[in-house]
């Protein structure tokens, strides 16, 4: 049986020291900053990606030592794995509902216990475990983690709509937006606004030109441009003009 040891060997293995101080300055590690004292060993996304599909049948207690490490391609590299173990799961040929919900629970007690902790490893789980799960689920819990004060939690909620939006289901991304119309973090404030730009992409320009139309002059700056990206130059003017 596989643990959590052998995949942190595996990834030292193809650690790069030069690349471990280009990510701790790309993911703002430094004091104050919103990764403050995280910690890199210098491995690309690709090749953790790599190392997680050899340990795909990792157990759950060997993804949490992953998740409780400090170091943050242990944690992306548990969350990968745990990714395949839900997709797995939910395979219409292979659906295990008990399965599901254990992923799911396990997700979320890492989610609060402060283990998905920077945007990276937010955006590639949230919508894959948590809002695939909840796609037919009640989403109550998304309402949540919105209302929480930490910031990883709220971008779990919207996140985790992108798994709706892909089913051309808008309804809990714009509740959310309208709720975090007032975030002040600008990770919120992008986060928000990509999903917004993801409606008009995926499910219907219109309803996003509605959202816009309603609450565009009281969106922070970053959000409405990240919404509007999209849009002709003059429909961003206008908006940015509402403001």
């Amino acid at each position: 049986m596989a643990t959590a040891a052998e995949v942190m060997d595996a990834l030292a293995a193809v650690s790069d020291a030069d690349d471990a101080v280009f990510l701790q300055r790309f993911f703002k590690t430094g004091p104050g900053q919103y990764g403050e004292g995280d910690v890199f060993i210098g491995v690309r996304v690709p090749a953790t990606r790599a190392v997680a599909k050899r340990f795909a049948d990792l157990s759950l207690p060997e993804i949490g030592v992953l998740l409780d490490s400090g170091v943050h391609e242990h944690r992306l590299a548990g969350l990968i794995i745990l990714n395949r173990l839900f997709e797995r799961a939910s395979s219409p040929r292979t659906r295990d509902e008990e399965q599901r919900v254990r992923l799911v629970d396990f997700y979320v007690d890492a989610v609060r216990r402060g283990r998905v902790n920077n945007w990276d490893l937010v955006d590639g789980s949230a919508e894959f475990v948590l809002g695939e799960y909840l796609v037919d689920h009640p989403r109550d819990l998304l309402f949540e983690l919105a209302a929480s004060e930490i910031l990883w939690e709220r971008r779990v909620a919207v996140l985790s709509t992108f798994a709706f939006i892909k089913r051309g289901d808008p309804s809990t991304t714009l509740e959310l937006a309208e709720d975090l119309l007032d975030d002040r973090e600008d990770l919120m404030q992008k986060a928000i606004g990509w999903m917004l730009r993801e409606i008009g992409k995926r499910v219907a320009p219109g309803i996003l030109r509605g959202f816009l139309d309603e609450h565009a002059a009281a969106m922070p700056r970053t959000m409405l441009s990240y919404a509007t990206e999209h849009l002709t130059s003059a429909e961003r003017a206008a908006y940015r003009a509402a403001r």
